[in-house]
Order: C-alpha cells, then structure tokens, then sequence
C-alpha cells in the first residue's frame, strides 16, 4: 500500500451503495485516501432517493454519475469493497478484497434507504479506522 492507500467501491449500477460509500469515505479523510466508485453495469444516473439521503446528513453527490468498472480502476486500489457485483470483478494478487453484503437501494424510497446509508457509514468508518490507524475519522 502507497503512502495513501486506495480504495475502489463497486457495486452493479454505481447508483447506491457504491456512491454512497465513496461519499462517505471522501467525506470523513480528504486528501488522506484517493477513493474511486464503479459499477459492473452502470445506470444512467445517481438514484434520486441515495442523493436526497445523503443530503439531509450534510453531503451533497448531485453532481456525482455513474461509472463503467475498469480493470485499471482495479489494479491501481489497494482495497476493493464489492456490493453485490457477483464475479464481475477483476482479481488480482496482492490487493485486499472487501465483499460488504447490503441491501441494494435501487427502487427504494428515502426512508428505505436511511439505514442502508448508515450502515454504509458504519463500515466506512471502520475500513477508514483500519486504514489509518491512530487518526481521527472525522465528524459527520
């Protein structure tokens, strides 16, 4: 692992779980973690009902999208955490590999999706506590 170590969260749309843990990360350690987001099969846009649950906590990824999962966006992480992307990602030796079983918001209301995004919260803050040890995680 780099000085700054590198963490790419996948799920199949990169509409949900992926941006919001992105979000997150970024959120809690800038400039302390390069962190990228990726679906296996990318939806047209940020599902409206993620967006609106991340607002009311603070954190504003409207002007996020979608992203195609490359296997160069793979070998330049150091952490991998899939969500739900099945065996359509890449391996290599060498990277550590995060599977984080959750629901998927897609078609869900904000109020459905409110305890997705904490948990997601809860595991970012863990992963960030793991990568950085020692260091405050930060406030939301």
């Amino acid at each position: 692992m780099s000085d700054i170590p590198e963490v790419l969260f996948v799920c199949v749309h990169n509409a949900g779980r992926s941006q919001m843990a992105a979000a997150f990360l970024t959120h809690l350690a800038p400039g302390r973690v390069r962190v990228r987001s990726a679906g296996s099969a990318p939806a047209d846009a940020v599902n409206p009902a993620v967006v609106e649950a991340m607002k009311e906590i603070g954190i504003d990824i409207s002007a996020e999208f979608p992203k195609v999962l490359t296997t160069d966006a793979v070998r330049a992480s150091d952490v991998v955490v899939t969500m739900g992307c099945g065996d359509t990602c890449p391996f290599f030796p060498g990277k550590r590999y995060l599977d984080w079983r959750l629901d998927d918001p897609a078609g869900r209301g904000v109020a459905a999706v409110r305890p997705i995004r904490d948990e997601i919260e809860r595991r970012v803050r863990g992963l960030l506590a793991e990568l950085l040890p020692g260091r405050s995680t930060g406030a939301r």
